[in-house]
């Protein structure tokens, strides 16, 4: 699974890890004893997830912006996507399909995306206290 991390409409870092439950059990082992991979978090800018995050800033994130009417602004601080790969493309690019957003509890998150996190919750605050 890929977590991408968002603040408001930018993609501020990726977690990435296997799943449990998608797991094959050891041979001749327990269902149970299967365990995750480790949440490796990685900067906005990591080679691997450059796809992904031009879609969910060029596309996806727009996208939904204008079919709920949601403005920038009113996008939550820090927020998260996650998803499961899906079919390779022809040239063996790698497809994503939605598992589920997260708006809150999204923590741990990784620490390159707290600057961009504080920026999006100064701008709330003061927008909140100067409304022009």
């Amino acid at each position: 699974m890929i977590r991408c991390y968002l603040t408001q409409n930018e993609v501020v870092g990726f977690g990435h890890q296997l799943i449990k439950a998608l797991i094959p059990p050891p041979a001749g082992g327990h269902p149970g004893a299967a365990q995750p991979g480790p949440h490796i978090m990685h900067a906005a800018d990591a080679r691997p997830f450059q796809r992904l995050r031009k879609k969910m800033e060029k596309e996806w994130v727009p996208g939904m912006q204008t079919l709920l009417d949601i403005p920038t602004a009113s996008l939550p601080a820090l927020w998260d996507a996650d998803f499961l790969y899906g079919p390779k493309t022809e040239d063996g690019s790698d497809t994503y399909v939605l598992c589920e957003i997260n708006a809150s509890s999204v923590a741990p998150y990784p620490g390159s995306a707290a600057p961009k996190v504080a920026a999006a919750v100064l701008a709330g605050i003061r927008s909140a206290i100067n409304p022009n």
